[in-house]
């Protein structure tokens, strides 16, 4: 693949726009004991400048949704009811928190039939994938963005945490061909691949090494396609985005003290820049 250095920047927003023109994004993430996916996820969205943000979640959580992240909707977590939310938006963020379930299975193969809206799978939404097909690529009827950590994967490859981390160019290669997408290689010095062209992330610390750091950045990656940006575009401003929030957040706290709910302040004031 081509590499690609230069970070690609989000585009001016209108002075006339509205909420509906810096998009909608659908996030059907978080269960029981994993609500916080789903917190995070829709936080980093709203503030990466999705004009509105809708959460897909068990009716049990909606209350938790509605304090944590009260500028965000809910909707109860039926098929048909993320089927018609997904009609209506501009980009999907699934898998943050949801379990490898068969329930979860289902939701993806629904989300994989919606036409045109580009989606992004990330966490369980790629484990229930796993292993990918070798012969051919995954039917997905739009845009489809995968965001594995090198664990996550070696599940959708069918082999070694170990052998992606000896050659992540060779795994991000694989994982684009198998999937047909564009894929975000999570990990110290991330890589992002469409089959044609390739970026590697400089940004980030191992600070951002801690839970939820990658339901933040699904988030992140949501807004961007929803205020229109490409898939690979905008996978590249997501990845350097967010390292550049951690950096931020460790520059005023240190590394250690880096938790996940600090990363959204600061990639809208990475986004100023």
């Amino acid at each position: 693949m081509r590499p690609v250095r230069a970070v690609p920047r989000l585009p001016k927003r209108a002075h006339d726009g509205h909420k509906g023109t810096f998009g909608t994004v659908l996030v059907v993430a978080g269960s029981s004991g994993m609500a916080g996916a789903a917190v995070l996820a829709a936080t980093a969205a709203l503030r990466s400048g999705a004009g509105l943000v809708q959460v897909a979640v068990q009716r049990a959580l909606q209350p938790v949704l509605a304090v944590a992240v009260p500028c965000a909707t809910t909707l109860v977590r039926t098929a048909a009811n993320v089927r018609a939310a997904a009609a209506r938006c501009q980009a999907i963020v699934a898998g943050p928190g949801l379990g490898a379930s068969p329930s979860t299975r289902a939701l993806v193969r629904t989300l994989l039939a919606v036409p045109d809206v580009p989606r992004v799978f990330d966490a369980d939404a790629c484990n229930v994938l796993a292993p990918l097909p070798k012969d051919r690529a995954l039917a997905s009827r739009g845009p489809l963005l995968l965001t594995p950590h090198p664990g996550e994967a070696a599940r959708l490859l069918g082999c070694t945490t170990a052998a992606v981390q000896r050659d992540r160019r060779a795994a991000l290669s694989a994982l684009c061909a198998r999937s047909g997408g564009v894929v975000v290689l999570k990990g110290a010095g991330t890589l992002v691949g469409d089959g044609r062209r390739s970026f590697h992330n400089r940004t980030g610390n191992p600070g951002m090494a801690t839970g939820g750091s990658g339901d933040v950045l699904a988030g992140l990656l949501g807004a961007l396609l929803a205020q229109g940006m490409a898939p690979f575009d905008a996978a590249c401003l997501a990845v350097h985005v967010h390292g550049a929030a951690g950096d931020r957040v460790a520059a005023r706290l240190g590394e250690a003290g880096l938790i996940a709910s600090d990363l959204p302040l600061a990639i809208a004031e990475e986004l100023r820049r």
